[in-house]
């Protein structure tokens, strides 16, 4: 089974889908007779080739990003405008059996494209800000983008969410799509339960994109409510972004410089250390999927400070593993925060919740979810490709 895949953010370009793409890759690496060619975004200015493992090849279309964690909309063109001619020709050289789009644009409006000039299948994944609503710096965008979206999910084989609050808001924006609901995952063995001690600094961690959406802006006003309140915190953020240069600004202003850490760009291979040297995690989040970094946290014994958001709120039992507010509610984040420095046994009992929550989510049974939902695409049984054209007719 041959498959093409179309993202236009592949570690250490773009935040969570490019870093969800290269966990199942290295899953799906180890399927036998399963071959896959991934053409995504190139960090320089010219095309390129590199091979992730025996049966996939990373391919790399000139997009000349200038910003590693964020796409403007002249580069999300430029990749659908650069990687359509170049899947077409690797199609024409050795056939796929059906595409697989990570997110409805740019990656999925270049699936339907393929699909209306050779007729191959495909499935859409979504990333979360394809959804129209899902982020607020979109917002002009979506009338636009909206009728290219629906016209990529109806025309999908599968439309995928990462879980049922983004399902949900899929079918708000056309209740004629079905979708089909496959979790993130996380590595649990690479991440060791982080101490909790019963005194000092309560060491905060968020691991996100700087951007407005991810809320860190409202964290730092809650440090600085605690700090004035004489509860010892430190805060680290994980993470670059648009909203970089703001959030310092921020911090400086409100006189926590000394309280705040920002950590910048952290590769993979390292950040479990940081989960493993925080107590609490938060995420201020206006909207999220299903976070990665939250199920990180999880593995690495954190509890959870989050805002309720679709994804988070299928992770989180508040009061089992964390504590929920509501976006932009800073007295309510402040409360918790402060609830969580001084109860150190309330955060310790959270702390092996979330641990065991956490292995739930394992990338393997996610990725077998997909090789299984491929293999019945692929080679489907009379009933099931029946059922699959009904499908595909009443959502047409």
């Amino acid at each position: 089974m041959r498959i093409l895949m179309l993202n236009n953010e592949f570690p250490p370009m773009g935040g969570g889908t490019g870093t969800v793409n290269r966990a199942l890759l290295t899953h799906w690496a180890r399927v036998p007779n399963l071959e896959i060619d991934l053409v995504t975004s190139a960090l320089g200015q010219d095309y390129g080739q590199e091979k992730f493992a025996e049966r996939v090849q990373l391919y790399f279309v000139p997009v000349n990003n200038q910003n590693l964690h964020h796409s403007s909309n002249r580069e999300l063109l430029t990749y659908a405008a650069r990687a359509l001619p170049y899947a077409l020709k690797l199609h024409r050289a050795n056939p796929y059996d059906f595409v697989f789009a990570w997110s409805a644009v740019p990656a999925g409006a270049v699936a339907l494209a393929l699909k209306m000039m050779t007729g191959l299948g495909y499935f859409v994944r979504a990333c979360g800000p394809d959804i129209p609503g899902f982020e607020q710096r979109y917002g002009a965008l979506y009338p636009i983008l909206t009728p290219t979206i629906r016209a990529t999910w109806r025309n999908a084989m599968r439309v995928i969410a990462k879980c049922e609050d983004e399902a949900n808001l899929i079918r708000q924006v056309d209740a004629r799509v079905g979708v089909t609901i496959v979790p993130n995952g996380v590595e649990l063995a690479a991440f060791s339960p982080a101490e909790i001690p019963d005194k000092g600094a309560l060491r905060i961690l968020c691991v996100a994109r700087l951007i407005e959406r991810k809320g860190q802006h409202h964290l730092l006003e809650a440090v600085k409510r605690l700090t004035d309140e004489g509860v010892e915190v430190t805060l680290d953020l994980v993470g670059t972004g648009d909203a970089q240069d703001a959030n310092e600004h921020q911090a400086r202003t409100l006189g926590i410089s000394n309280r705040v850490r920002f950590v910048g760009y952290v590769p993979r291979e390292e950040i479990a250390v940081h989960y493993s040297n925080a107590h609490i995690f938060c995420l201020p989040s206006y909207n999220e999927g299903m976070s990665v970094a939250t199920l990180e946290a999880m593995a690495a014994g954190l509890p959870l400070v989050v805002s309720r958001t679709p994804g988070p709120r299928e992770l989180v039992q508040e009061n089992g593993n964390g504590l929920l507010f509501d976006w932009g509610d800073v007295e309510a984040l402040t409360s918790h925060l402060r609830y969580m420095a001084n109860h150190r046994d309330v955060a310790r009992r959270m702390s092996a919740v979330s641990r065991e929550r956490a292995a739930r989510f394992a990338w393997e049974d996610a990725a077998g979810r997909y090789v299984e939902m491929f293999r019945r695409i692929s080679r489907p049984d009379p009933a099931s490709a029946a059922l699959q054209t009904r499908e595909l007719h009443e959502t047409a």
